[in-house]
């Protein structure tokens, strides 16, 4: 039950620099129990790379997943200061206010903001 989810980290992005990300939903299939993570890094060129490499990650735990969409992160860790921004073509954007809050959770001493912005 609810341990397994917890196991799976909320956040996985990468450490410095600007990269895409995608805000995912687990779901136990037929459960009520989901949760929404945010995963991103400097080695996807597309979105759906990030999701291909999650998707099959999370199934092995029995969950389904789900893309609620996706951006771009600027991860500064000198300064401790996270933006999100941009959208994903493919799957569209991700409610970024979502994604600040999960973020929060991790980066707690961080200055963390999200704009509509492209760039």
């Amino acid at each position: 039950g609810g341990a397994a989810m917890a196991a799976v980290r909320e956040v996985e992005i990468d450490p410095e620099g600007t990269f895409k990300y995608i805000l995912v939903r687990l779901q136990r299939p037929g459960g009520e129990e989901q949760r929404d993570i945010v995963r991103g890094t400097k080695a996807a060129e597309f979105h759906n790379h990030i999701f291909e490499k999650v998707n099959p990650e999370m199934e092995k735990l029995g969950y389904e997943c789900k893309c609620l969409g996706g951006g771009k992160i600027d991860h500064n860790s000198k300064d401790k200061k996270i933006r999100v921004f941009g959208l994903s073509t493919g799957y569209g954007k991700a409610d970024h206010s979502v994604t600040v809050e999960i973020l929060k959770k991790v980066y707690t001493d961080y200055e963390i903001t999200w704009s509509d912005d492209k760039k």
